[in-house]
């Protein structure tokens, strides 16, 4: 498949980039693109959740009631969790919610997204994109030149550029990412994908080496 290369001001640069059919015109495997947005999202959640249990809860440690006589259950000090103030039974740990994949998996996972965004015609190439100050008006001009403005994009850097990054951190709907950070999720949640072109062959050579 091949793309005409625009610059920032949408103008067409009269170059084409061709897009590898082993990245951008795979047959999709829609059971990676779960797996991998699973863990993804699974990587995101802290698991920071904490519920003092029976033996962290500081309390006294004599004995509620006697032990038979009452025509109630035997309960043997105020840490009991079916006390007001007692200990939670079953309560939520910390825990680690990352899921592991194999390095395989999250590359067909990756091929298969954009193959379905170049099916769905969602990608854009610019030829290059600086800005000399990392200004958020400048950056909306480059969306409104693009015809994107609104949409909620992902545009994929060849190399970290911090004023980019910047210029875009305020916006709700764009997102900025190197060639190789990536990732499934990062790719169907956006609408529209803008790739810098010599991203695209970065992009294929990661993919590909996998």
């Amino acid at each position: 498949m091949d793309l005409k290369v625009i610059d920032i001001k949408g103008k067409d640069t009269g170059n084409k980039v061709s897009l590898s059919d082993d990245v951008f015109a795979i047959e999709p495997n829609d059971h990676a693109i779960y797996l991998d947005v699973k863990r993804t999202l699974a990587a995101k959640h802290l698991g920071l959740h904490k519920a003092k249990e029976k033996g962290e809860v500081k309390a006294s440690t004599r004995k509620v009631k006697r032990q038979k006589g009452t025509g109630t259950a035997r309960m043997g000090s105020l840490k009991s969790g079916v006390l007001r103030g007692g200990g939670r039974m079953f309560g939520p740990r910390v825990r680690n919610y990352d899921i592991s994949l194999n390095k395989k998996v999250k590359a067909i996972a990756r091929k298969s997204a954009l193959t379905y965004k170049a099916n769905d015609k969602a990608i854009t190439v610019i030829d290059s994109i600086n800005f000399e100050a990392p200004k958020t008006k400048e950056y909306i001009s480059m969306l409104n030149n693009l015809k994107l403005n609104g949409a909620k994009t992902l545009l994929v850097l060849d190399d970290q550029n911090k004023n980019v990054y910047l210029a875009s951190r305020n916006l709700k709907n764009a997102k900025v990412a190197v060639a190789s950070d990536i990732n499934t999720y990062d790719i169907l949640n956006a609408k529209n994908l803008i790739f810098v072109e010599g991203a695209v062959k970065k992009v294929e050579e990661i993919l590909l080496n996998k």
